[in-house]
């Protein structure tokens, strides 16, 4: 049982933890709604000029469609992997999953260049997919292992009843195992669009054309313009930021489920 003394004392340094986290936030808006460094304009017409000025529409554009793109693919391969990972049984099976956690221990600074010859030689520099795709097999690696863990804990009598009513085995996972796998899955699904959409080294790389350009690179070029225009810059950062703070507060319970319930129980 806690006692009163330790609920006030959690409630005070979870208020200074959430302080130190709002301060940024706050003050980034508060920016973005001043007066502008120009004297110009104030308040919500800061973020009207930022958007005409520096483009955001085909920025945010571009994110949605590389995000879209890799979320459902790299969500429905990771379901799959982890699938086969986590419930079968084959040859070179421990070999191949660590394979797959190579993608989660190098990191895409180490990749990036020799990533750009080969897609350079397949014609695929400046193009949608020389965008998506590395961000696919990055984010695969960590879905397997995500959903491996999630599957390997499922309640393997429910499997074998299926089996046994004659289910396949595609079956069995899309109609047995995935529905009640519903918080892992949307969790997983947050964090590869959260990843995707503010990813900037692969955009910075592989793409040259402003049309591809995705939010957070086409915000480093804004910066570049504006270097002495913080309300400006401010305005834009609010802008970028938006759209993953609204899918993740759309999706936070069952984020928090997910985190809680779903892939880290062993």
């Amino acid at each position: 049982m806690i006692s009163r003394g330790e609920r006030v004392a959690n409630y005070v340094i979870l208020s200074v933890f959430a302080a130190f986290a709002l301060l940024p936030i706050v003050t980034i808006l508060g920016a973005a709604l001043g007066p502008s460094d120009s004297g110009g304009t104030a308040g919500p017409a800061n973020f009207a000029a930022a958007w005409e000025v520096g483009r955001f529409g085909t920025y945010l554009r571009t994110s949605l469609a590389v995000s879209a793109f890799v979320v459902v693919v790299s969500v429905a391969l990771s379901v799959m992997s982890g699938y086969a990972f986590g419930t079968m049984r084959f040859r070179g099976q421990s070999a191949l999953f660590y394979l797959f956690m190579l993608g989660i221990m190098m990191p895409s600074e180490a990749v990036a260049v020799p990533l750009y010859f080969d897609l350079r030689s397949l014609g695929l520099i400046d193009t949608f997919w020389s965008v998506a795709l590395p961000q696919v097999a990055l984010s695969v690696a960590f879905g397997t292992f995500w959903m491996r863990a999630y599957f390997r804990a499922s309640n393997r009598a429910i499997v074998e009843a299926a089996r046994i009513d004659g289910a396949s085995t595609w079956r069995i996972l899309w109609q047995v195992l995935v529905p009640p796998a519903r918080p892992a899955v949307v969790t997983l699904t947050v964090l590869v669009f959260m990843w995707t959409w503010n990813e900037f080294l692969i955009p910075l790389i592989m793409v040259t054309s402003e049309s591809l350009r995705t939010a957070p690179l086409g915000l480093a070029f804004f910066q570049g313009q504006h270097t002495s225009g913080f309300t400006l810059l401010a305005a834009g950062s609010v802008i970028v930021a938006t759209p993953v703070v609204i899918f993740y507060l759309f999706l936070q319970r069952h984020f928090v489920r997910g985190l809680l319930q779903g892939a880290v129980r062993e």
